[in-house]
């Protein structure tokens, strides 16, 4: 009997922070034994069941499906080379072109495909606010019946004044130790705060 596949589902409009989206769902993907990543591209809507539909939009199908299927082999193609070759392709990666309004038509055929996962990207350098106030991703976070995750790239230093950056001496304590999380500066503020769940380690 064939293992359910991990179905996820990208939100791709050409742009950097779709770009960001397509990559992570490819990281997900291959961390899956069985997984498929459905890539949408969701154009203006309009009328795709008329009867006698005019060659020239029947010709913008065909020249959009194109355009998307060469984009993301390509894609594809570029994550790939990031890991060096050493990533376990998914099971299947499909393109899609819908016409409807772009939150609608990833949530639909998330839906259609009974999927597991969408991933979108968001407007990094527009900050949160622009997020909340009504963009792709936030409609989809409204509407999906599955997990959402918002991709974005890493930043160092957040956009907000009020969050601090990461700290270094910290990091390097983390990277030494498996029981420290702070460096000496930190520790009086943060040490008292958390608690190790981590099982205790086995006897060889």
């Amino acid at each position: 009997m064939n293992e359910k596949p991990f179905i996820i589902v990208v939100g791709l409009d050409y742009s950097d922070h779709s770009d960001v989206a397509l990559a992570r769902a490819f990281d997900l993907a291959s961390r899956e034994a069985a997984a498929e990543v459905h890539v949408v591209s969701v154009l203006a809507p309009r009328d795709l069941d008329k009867p006698n539909l005019p060659k020239s939009e029947l010709l913008d199908v065909e020249v959009a499906s194109a355009k998307l299927q060469r984009y993301v082999a390509a894609e594809w193609a570029a994550f790939s080379r990031s890991q060096q070759g050493n990533v376990r392709p998914p099971r299947r990666i499909v393109s899609h072109v819908r016409f409807d309004r772009a939150a609608y038509g990833i949530v639909q055929l998330a839906s259609d495909l009974g999927g597991d996962l969408i991933v979108v990207g968001t407007h990094g350098r527009q900050g949160l606010l622009r997020f909340l106030l009504g963009s792709v991703s936030e409609r989809v976070l409204h509407l999906a019946t599955c997990p959402v995750l918002v991709a974005r790239p890493k930043a160092v230093i957040s956009g907000d004044p009020e969050l601090e950056g990461p700290c270094e001496q910290c990091h390097e304590v983390r990277a030494c130790s498996n029981v420290e999380l702070w460096c000496e500066q930190h520790r009086d503020k943060h040490g008292r705060r958390h608690s190790d769940h981590s099982p205790e380690p086995r006897a060889p």
